[in-house]
């Protein structure tokens, strides 16, 4: 295999330009690195801003190929790597940050790290959905709060990406979970294991009331930010509360928090790929998810609708809409 070989791949080469189908060189793997023929791409929102110009933190300057989550077949090996074989099936969140090639291509080269053995129950395209709202969940609900069997743990954003496998992954470690969103994500909701609670209908004072006694819950994940962020602050219980949240943009009063003796945690899911520390923990939450998905205990909620590199315009038209019924997948 050469340097000189091609592969197609959609480029965006500037701020809110169209995705641009190419044929461009196909990476060769370095030391340490695996090259992966690619089955599917996830699509992330922070594709999408990543796409507008808007994700300075993300570290990918345009002209690039995007695309952050992978799923797909181990096609060669880099000097060093002896833990993978090639026609391995894998998947991970290894590519589109930091100046990396994304995986809208046919293949990308990736730390052998990053890696996981993709679960046997789920196809490639499914697999493609995970591994960015696996990696983000497990840090908040594990790693940062220690969420154990009897925790009572709100989620906020429950029917979104971070928010279904959140909850999939507390009910599995034994905790007692409730989620918010609007009406008509409740079925999704009550179908994942969760008490839904409508954030619309119901103030944080009346639904800690309800289902905490007015204690507070043991652990609430915020997926969503902003305000939803400062009513987390309010939901926590006193003395014994953790105040998890992946989008925590902006100024905000610990006041809240404070008054209630409980703890806040912040979660960027990135920074393995940033500074390259941490990329094994990345593989580590891979397989144990992995484990959970092969149980049974955990299933990614995809949106129907099927999308190749000649129509992948249109995930990410759908991503921007807000209509996305699931997580989008772009099949290579």
């Amino acid at each position: 295999m050469t340097d000189s070989l091609q592969m197609r791949a959609l480029i965006v080469d500037s701020a809110n330009a169209p995705l641009r189908l190419a044929s461009i060189a196909r990476p060769a793997p370095e030391a340490g690195q695996v090259l992966v023929r690619i089955a599917a791409s996830g699509v992330n929102p922070l594709d999408g801003k990543i796409r507008a110009g808007q994700a300075a933190h993300a570290r990918q300057p345009l002209p690039a190929v995007l695309g952050m989550d992978l799923a797909g077949t181990v096609e060669a090996l880099g000097e060093g790597v002896d833990q993978w074989e090639t026609g391995d099936e894998v998947y991970a969140m290894a590519t589109g940050i930091g100046g990396a090639q994304g995986s809208l291509a046919e293949y990308a080269v990736v730390d052998a790290r990053l890696l996981a053995r993709k679960p046997g129950n789920l196809s490639m395209r499914e697999a493609a959905g995970l591994p960015l709202v696996l990696i983000t969940a497990w840090e908040g609900l594990v790693d940062r709060a220690r969420v154990q069997a009897g925790h009572t743990v709100l989620i906020h954003g429950g029917a979104g990406g971070v928010g279904h496998v959140a909850i999939q992954i507390a009910r599995a470690l034994g905790a007692q979970v409730f989620a918010t969103g609007s009406a008509r994500q409740k079925e999704i909701i009550e179908g994942l294991g969760a008490t839904f609670i409508d954030y619309r209908q119901s103030s944080v004072e009346a639904y800690v009331a309800e289902h905490t006694a007015g204690e507070g819950f043991d652990i609430v994940y915020d997926t969503v930010g902003g305000e939803t962020l400062d009513a987390s602050f309010k939901a926590a219980k006193i003395y014994q509360g953790h105040v998890v949240s992946c989008l925590g943009w902006g100024q905000h009063s610990l006041a809240p928090l404070s008054f209630r003796g409980a703890s806040y945690s912040g979660v960027f899911t990135l920074l393995p790929l940033l500074t390259g520390q941490g990329r094994a923990h990345h593989g580590d939450i891979l397989r144990e998810t992995a484990r959970l998905i092969e149980a049974g205990q955990l299933k990614p909620l995809l949106d129907p609708r099927r999308f190749t590199l000649q129509t992948a315009e249109a995930a990410h038209e759908l991503l921007l809409s807000g209509a996305a019924q699931g997580r989008l997948i772009i099949e290579i």
